[in-house]
């Protein structure tokens, strides 16, 4: 029996991917038959009334020739004269918010749809002899404008302007600006970021717009016209050449036409429909290298993995000799006071939602949600542009440039900051050596794992030499193994750190293993900031709790304990003031399971049943759901789990001694 497959398969080792056939219905696939038709049908005329035998004849003759010639340097001055003022003009559009955008925009807009005829016009009232500006130009500069090929040149970018704008202006709008905001984390200044970073990652839409505004600008006829005549060797185009063939040669001014008509229709094709929006097929980036399994300590292939600092040709990752104590109050969404000693490094946890990386982008300056006075050392850096701050961060991506290779990448805020190609680049591979990647030093990010290239970011940061260094979760994409090496290695470096390092985290071991003092955030304020091991015992938010693996209960203390939010009553040994809040704390192992209500000495009982079993690493956690009390984990053996029969959904008791529950005043 034959198999169908409906939408993939595979063919000698390659996906394919079949898409199902939709027939149109005759009322709509009708018209847009005769859409078509009536696009190609003058093409067609075109291509029909052209005297192919004398085509070489009409497109050589001298008038030919020199309004091609004039249509080729009208065309290139009008395409770079939009580059230089679309290209900002574009960015401003699409980076910055202003009074009037959707006015400017409208401008931007207004010669697509204009009669370039009354295009024309304006450009003589505006830059005409008797224009607003023509008599000063004239006087001051000796420049006119109408009636000359600066004039064809000014028409020509006049009409041909938006089309680069808009595409570009697209481009940059699908640009996430996590890229920008990560080089000038790394010291390059706003135009440094645009000609390294922005630019080169929207080159795409740049060329679509320049070819489009090449091929607008080399068919303009109207504008031209009406502004700078018809004057042959100075203004007359092709375009206009061929309205005055159609006089006198109407077979000339067809093959002249069909030179026009095979240039655009090449444009076109050239772009593949990157103008439409219509998905432009690329080749297939390079294969992610797998992730290599590391164990801490053990080299990586190009690397020492001694988890100490190493030299590539003699230069060793070097620290900035200082010592940058932190003191930041940051105001707005968050509302905190941040001091820290050098050598510092903090976790930041807490729920999502809860300001974590705002309070990052606020001591980076690149956030309006908050704001924060913030000093490093003895400078105050609250004024300065993020680029000034010596502030480095790793967002949770990595955010690596794509058109950079690995060292590259990583030699960026070394050459940001004025360091020597070469010398940025020697530090650069010790620091991707020391981080157990040097053998990926020349692959671009697309060469490389999740893991890979979070390494690569955080190369990329420490190489920066920074005062301040932010991590958003830096760890997030490695492996266990490969996390722990990488976690050595940072510890390593943090501990000769002349600054103070914030880490976001959901990772308890990160927190506990990594920081000096955990601050727990919740709804942008401190709820709690205290060594790990104080943290660890008591907890003050309850999901901080459960990320540490603890049962977090809130509730109301009275005389006997406390009184849960549903109700429930929950007995402890240690009391406090009545009508105090508080959360209480039971670890997993504290919670006995049982198959009957258990005598005895608990004091805390409650009926419920089995919703979940997971395994971790020799043991269960069990959660148990009851209607008497919040749900409740359990950590048990698997051959206790046995005896007890225990699955999803059988009804169990679960039981706490009072002993057990630790009460921690919010």
């Amino acid at each position: 029996m034959s198999r169908l497959r409906s939408s993939t398969g595979t063919r000698s080792g390659i996906r394919v991917r079949t898409r199902a056939r939709t027939r149109p219905p005759l009322a709509l696939a009708l018209p847009a038959l005769l859409a078509i038709a009536f696009l190609l049908l003058p093409l067609v005329g075109i291509l029909v009334r052209t005297q192919w035998g004398e085509l070489g004849d009409h497109l050589t003759s001298p008038g030919v020739v020199e309004a091609l010639r004039l249509s080729l340097l009208v065309s290139l001055w009008a395409l770079l004269l939009s580059l230089l003022l679309g290209v900002p003009l574009a960015w401003l559009l699409a980076r910055v918010e202003f009074k009037g955008k959707a006015l400017v925009r409208s401008l931007v807009l207004l010669p697509m749809v204009l009669p370039p005829t009354v295009g024309g016009v304006a450009l003589l009232l505006g830059f005409g002899r008797r224009g607003l500006l023509g008599p000063w130009l004239e006087g001051t500069f000796g420049i006119t404008l109408p009636f000359h090929t600066s004039g064809a040149v000014v028409a020509a970018t006049f009409v041909a302007m938006p089309f680069l704008v808009i595409s570009l202006e697209g481009a940059l709008g699908g640009l996430r600006q996590r890229y920008e905001e990560t080089a000038a984390s790394l010291g390059a200044s706003p135009v440094r970021v645009f000609f390294t970073v922005t630019l080169p990652m929207v080159a795409p839409g740049l060329i679509a717009g320049a070819a489009l505004t090449w091929a607008r600008a080399l068919g303009e006829f109207g504008a031209t016209i009406t502004f700078a005549g018809n004057l042959p060797g100075t203004t007359q185009t092709l375009p206009l050449q061929v309205y005055l063939l159609l006089q006198d040669k109407p077979e000339a001014a067809t093959s002249v036409s069909l030179l026009l008509l095979a240039i655009a229709m090449g444009v076109l094709i050239a772009l593949r429909g990157r103008w439409t929006g219509t998905p432009v097929a690329r080749e297939a980036a390079p294969a992610a290298v797998p992730e290599e399994p590391l164990t801490e300590g053990a080299p990586a292939s190009g690397g020492t993995g001694t988890g100490t600092t190493t030299e590539v040709d003699g230069v060793a990752p070097p620290h900035d000799s200082g010592r940058w104590p932190l003191h930041a109050t940051v105001t707005g969404f968050n509302e905190l006071t941040l001091d820290a000693e050098p050598g510092t490094t903090i976790a930041v946890v807490g729920e999502n939602g809860a300001g974590k990386t705002t309070l990052l982008r606020a001591l980076l300056g690149l956030t309006p949600r908050a704001h924060a006075d913030l000093r490093l050392g003895d400078t105050d850096v609250t004024a300065l542009p993020p680029h000034k701050r010596q502030v480095a961060w790793v967002p949770q991506d990595g955010a690596l440039f794509p058109h950079l290779s690995a060292v590259a990448n990583t030699a960026y805020g070394l050459r940001a900051r004025g360091v020597p190609r070469a010398q940025a680049r020697r530090e650069a591979l010790a620091w991707l050596d020391r981080l157990g990647v040097l053998h990926l030093a020349d692959r671009r990010p697309t060469q490389l794992s999740g893991g890979q290239a979070q390494r690569v970011a955080l190369a990329r940061a420490l190489a920066a030499r920074p005062r301040l260094l932010l991590l958003d979760e830096p760890l997030a994409a490695l492996d266990q193994t490969t996390r722990a090496r990488v976690r050595h290695t940072l510890r390593t470096h943090l501990a000769g750190f002349g600054g103070v390092c914030l880490i976001v985290t959901h990772d308890p071991v990160e927190a506990v293993s990594l920081a000096d003092r955990v601050l727990v955030l919740a709804d942008g304020r401190a709820l709690q900031d205290a060594p790990p091991a104080e943290v660890t015992r008591h907890p003050r938010s309850p999901w901080v709790a459960r990320m540490l693996g603890r049962n977090a209960w809130p509730g109301t203390a009275s005389a006997d304990g406390l009184t849960l939010a549903a109700g429930a009553r929950l007995v402890v040994a240690e009391t406090l003031p009545e009508g105090a809040k508080a959360l209480a704390i039971i670890a997993p192992e504290a919670v006995s399971v049982h198959t009957d209500r258990p005598g005895g000495s608990p004091r805390n009982v409650w009926p419920g049943t089995v919703r979940e079993i997971t395994a971790v690493g020799s043991r269960l956690r069990v959660l148990v759901a009851s209607d008497t009390a919040p749900d409740l984990v359990a950590e048990i053996t698997p051959d206790a789990a046995a005896e007890l029969g225990l699955v999803d959904g059988a009804a169990v008791w679960t039981s706490v001694k009072a002993t057990e529950v630790t009460l921690v005043r919010l």
